[in-house]
């Protein structure tokens, strides 16, 4: 199984980067959705440093553009859900609506904002409804850089002494090369500045897109992963089916130019017609064979998002949707499955359920 890590350059804020050999991440990885995105606004350094102290080995920041050319963390390029923006009078002009990856999207874009004018939101929480007691924490972040969010991790892991790596995902990133902005070029300026370029790298760049991840394995070798969906294409290659990458021709093709391959969970953990669990697929032995890792996301503990038959509580009350499930038994099943790690918004369940 492929070992991502060695060395580590922690490149702490105004001072000069400091190599610090820890140990190598574990063969099989907790990735923190957005940080501990299940008691926290996602994407803010409360979310992230929860996350880390709770056990993650790794923390995923979605990444966006600015206006200026800044790659921040985000989960999408429009910023009405997760800032306070909406409540902004000084930028209720910039409400638009724009076309992302074939579909209609109005709200605020961060291509329309500088950096400068981003720095001013507060974060707040996306999913109100599931989440209130994440709401509590509603303004009290505001927006941070890619390179922030390294700084983050590389603090952490000098104090924790253990690697805490880093998940960036790339948003969108053929829909701000229309407009000028080169996310794959910026990411990899930040990570040939701080050491980050080799195989052993403690950072794993996801993709929905396949063209990125090509470009990408062409100039630096740091590890990347595809992600893919249960259904659909991706949005640069319209034609191309995700489910073409799931055939065994498609797995070898798609480890020309990744070593992993980040999946809906559905297609590792499958489900019955009443929305029960079915047991687990052949993909996880299948890619594994072609030299890919498997990493499945993403795994919620509200009933919303687990199997009919993991859910606890009554049905008929009001936040039923919103209360905890079997949270612990849909990790195990995870890890039963093999896989080489999975993405979740709740950490110390998923440590509690990694084997031993």
């Amino acid at each position: 199984m492929i070992r991502l890590i060695l060395p580590l350059l922690l490149a702490l804020a105004g001072s000069p980067a400091v190599a610090q050999t820890l140990a190598p991440l574990p063969d099989r990885l907790i990735i923190a959705h957005r940080g501990a995105s299940a008691e926290r606004p996602e994407h803010t350094r409360a979310a992230y440093e929860l996350a880390i102290a709770q056990g993650a080995d790794m923390i995923e920041p979605d990444l966006v553009m600015t206006r200026d050319g800044v790659l921040v963390a985000r989960h999408e390029n429009e910023i009405g859900e997760t800032t306070d923006i909406a409540s902004r009078p000084e930028f209720a002009d910039r409400r638009r609506t724009a076309v992302i990856d074939g579909y209609p999207v109005t709200g605020w874009f961060t291509e329309d904002f500088t950096l400068a004018e981003l720095r001013t939101l507060r974060a707040r929480e996306r999913l109100l409804a599931l989440r209130p007691a994440s709401a509590a924490f509603d303004g009290t972040d505001g927006i941070l850089t890619f390179e922030e969010v390294m700084d983050l991790a590389a603090e952490a892991s000098r104090r924790a002494g253990r690697t805490i790596g880093l998940a960036p995902e790339l948003k969108h990133p053929a829909h701000f090369a229309t407009l000028g902005l080169d996310m794959e070029s910026a990411l990899v300026t930040i990570l040939v500045e701080r050491g980050l370029t080799g195989a052993d790298a403690p950072v794993l760049i996801q993709c929905f897109e396949v063209g990125p991840l090509e470009r990408l394995a062409q100039r630096i070798n740091t590890p990347r992963l595809q992600l893919i969906a249960a259904g659909g294409a991706t949005a640069d290659r319209p034609d191309q089916p995700y489910a073409a990458m799931l055939t065994d021709a498609g797995l070898a093709a798609v480890r020309a130019y990744v070593t992993a391959i980040g999946v809906e969970s559905s297609l590792v953990l499958r489900r019955a017609a009443d929305g029960s669990r079915a047991g687990p697929s052949d993909l996880v032995a299948r890619a594994q064979a072609a030299g890919l890792r498997v990493i499945a996301w993403t795994f919620r503990p509200e009933n919303a998002f687990l199997p009919t038959d993991l859910r606890r509580g009554d049905p008929a009350a009001p936040d039923f949707a919103a209360q905890a499930g079997d949270f612990e038994a849909w990790l195990a099943d995870g890890w039963a499955a093999g896989l080489d790690g999975l993405f979740t918004d709740l950490v110390p369940p998923a440590v509690a359920t990694l084997p031993r």
